[in-house]
Order: C-alpha cells, then sequence, then structure tokens
C-alpha cells in the first residue's frame, strides 16, 4: 500500500506513522505537513529514512494533487486540522480554513489523481455534548450540534468526506474519536499541559467547571482502529473509536499529581473557555462488532507510561512550550 498520511507531523498523525511502519514495513508512507506551530518534525526522526516527506498545506490544490499523482498514492489518511478548541475562540478564521476548505480541496485533489480510499479523522466533539448526569452516549447516526468553532469546522469536514462519496463515488470513510492521550501530543493540550507543569513545580490550571468529564484512548488504540477500518472498512461508512472510560479534569490533575509525586496545592481554579462543553462519551459497538476492534491500554498504566515518557523526554517538550499560542489562565 502507498499511503499520504497529512498531519502526519502532529500528535496523532506521527504516533500513526510509527504504528504503521513498524506493522506494515513493506509499504510506502508519505508523510504531508505544513509544519504549523503543532507540527514538529523531531517526532518523525526515528523514521525519516523510511518516509518521504512534503511541507505542504491541504489547502494547496496543486501540490496536493502533484503530490498523490508522483507518489502514486493508493491511500489518503487525514490527520491534518487545526485541533487547539482554545485557539478556535481566538482565531476561528484559520479553524474553518484548514479543516473545512482544506479538507475539501484535498477530497478534491483526491478524486482527481483516483486514489482508492479517503480516510478522514475526525472527533466526538462534532456531535455537541452530552448532560453529566446523564446516561447518553453519542451514536454514529446522532445528530451534528457542535457548540465551538472547532466543532463545527470538524463537522463541516466530516459533511464534505460524505458528500464527496455520495456525489462523486469517493470511496471514503470517517473515524469519530474520543480524546486521545500518549507520546508526542504538543504541550498545550491538558494531559502534556499538567504533566510538564507538574514536573516543573507550576500551576496545574483547571477550568472552573472541574467536573466535566471526556472520554479517553491511547493514541496507539486509536492508530489500530485506523489500520482496522483501512483493511477490512466499508467505504461510505462512519466509526466511532472510543473506550468507554470517562475522567474529569479534576481526576485527571490527581492522577497526573500522584505519578509525578508532586502536591495537591499546584492545582489552580481558572475561568471556563467559552463553549466549554461537558461531556462527551461515544458508543463503539459498529467498529467492536464490525471489525473486531478492542483498546489493549488500561487508563491508569497508560497515563502513567505517558507521564513517565514526558519525564523522560525533556528536551523534545521544553522547546515547543514557547510555541503554545493560547494562555490558558487568561479567560475573561
Amino acid at each position: 500500500m502507498r499511503l499520504l498520511v497529512t498531519g502526519g507531523a502532529g500528535f496523532i498523525g506521527s504516533n500513526f506513522v510509527h504504528y504503521w511502519l513498524e506493522r506494515h514495513p513493506d509499504d510506502h508512507v508519505v508523510v504531508y505537513d505544513l509544519l504549523t506551530y503543532a507540527g514538529n518534525r523531531p517526532n518523525l526522526a526515528a523514521v525519516e529514512d523510511r518516509i518521504a516527506f512534503v511541507q505542504g498545506d491541504i489547502c494547496d490544490r496543486d501540490l496536493a494533487e502533484q503530490t498523490l499523482r508522483v507518489e502514486e498514492i493508493d491511500v489518503v489518511v487525514n490527520f491534518a486540522a487545526e485541533s487547539h478548541n482554545s485557539l478556535a475562540v481566538v482565531d476561528p478564521t484559520r479553524f474553518f480554513r484548514t479543516n473545512v476548505l482544506g479538507t475539501q480541496t484535498l477530497l478534491d485533489a483526491a478524486r482527481a489523481a483516483g486514489v482508492e480510499r479517503f480516510h478522514h479523522v475526525s472527533t466526538c466533539e462534532v456531535y455537541g455534548d452530552l448532560p453529566l448526569d446523564s446516561e447518553e452516549v453519542f451514536h454514529e447516526d446522532s445528530p451534528y450540534r457542535p457548540r465551538t468553532p472547532y466543532n463545527a469546522s470538524k463537522a463541516g469536514a466530516d459533511h464534505a468526506v460524505r458528500a464527496y462519496f455520495e456525489t462523486f463515488g469517493l470511496p471514503g470513510t470517517i473515524t469519530n474519536c474520543s480524546n486521545n492521550y500518549g507520546y508526542y501530543q504538543f504541550p498545550e493540550k491538558v494531559i502534556p499541559l499538567f504533566t510538564t507543569n507538574a514536573l516543573d513545580d507550576k500551576p496545574l490550571p483547571l477550568y472552573a467547571s472541574t467536573g466535566n468529564r471526556r472520554e479517553w484512548l491511547h493514541v496507539l488504540d486509536h492508530c489500530a482502529a485506523i489500520d482496522l477500518v483501512l483493511r477490512e472498512g466499508r467505504a461510505g461508512e462512519t466509526y466511532n473509536v472510543g473506550s468507554g472510560l470517562e475522567a474529569s479534569i479534576e481526576e485527571i490533575a490527581d492522577l497526573v499529581l500522584e505519578l509525578t509525586g508532586k502536591p495537591q496545592s499546584l492545582k489552580t481554579i481558572v475561568p471556563d473557555r467559552p463553549g466549554h462543553d461537558r461531556r462527551y462519551l461515544l458508543d463503539a459497538t459498529k467498529i467492536r462488532r464490525e471489525l473486531g476492534w478492542e483498546p489493549s491500554h488500561a487508563w491508569r498504566e497508560g497515563l502513567a507510561e505517558t507521564v513517565a515518557w514526558y519525564a523522560a523526554n525533556r528536551q523534545w517538550w521544553e522547546p515547543l512550550r514557547e510555541r503554545a499560542p493560547v494562555e490558558e489562565t487568561a479567560w475573561r
């Protein structure tokens, strides 16, 4: 197989590249990434001699199509996205440009080049949020009710992928995934933010709604799900990918402090971000039943390994702190 992995220098994308090359060593992998603030070429250092790399924007139709044709790509896996909800509050335009127009442009290029599969990586957040006291879950046919610019831009991208399948017959699949954690995650996101702050005895900023919950999945379990969808999933289908494990922001802070041996006094309450969602939980029955996917990383053990990785890789994350475009404690 010959894959184009867009956003392959980011968190989930780079983990997917490592995962894929380990399990499919004879495949040809091309990473296509603009290297914005969250794109980090060192994420790929261990596999640089086994990939082709193109620095490019998915909004650049000519370069995208040229790359697909020259590299004779069979499958596109689209991770490229602006993904930080806080930044979307400050600068929503860049989210709609990249996530909606960029995905649509890439779909056009894939259609013109005749790719065999276009897989789009999306999020549980397109469905909106759930009440904290509810037993509801999101299914693949749940209505889209995005509440933030980031959520809305990802929803727009999902609709574009589905429309190109229905209208043009472009063989597309979508995975809507819960929150990921693991190695190489940019330190603006909550788990690496809490971990790196704790390691340096800095405050852990908890939004005022400390009971809000998220569903958490190890990034390598996400990669395994995408692998299954590419090999055995049906074109035109959407698959929810979730662990079923929920944790509140305060529970995460407590566990990170325990794992780093730091005091509870580092927890600091900051104002809620505008549009702060309460709870997400996916029903992943479809991918479990149809494709046999199961997560293999337990929450506590997976988080402990992740925290240990950040503790051992200070030289990786320290320079990235200066790139973060949003101050999480500054909401008013």
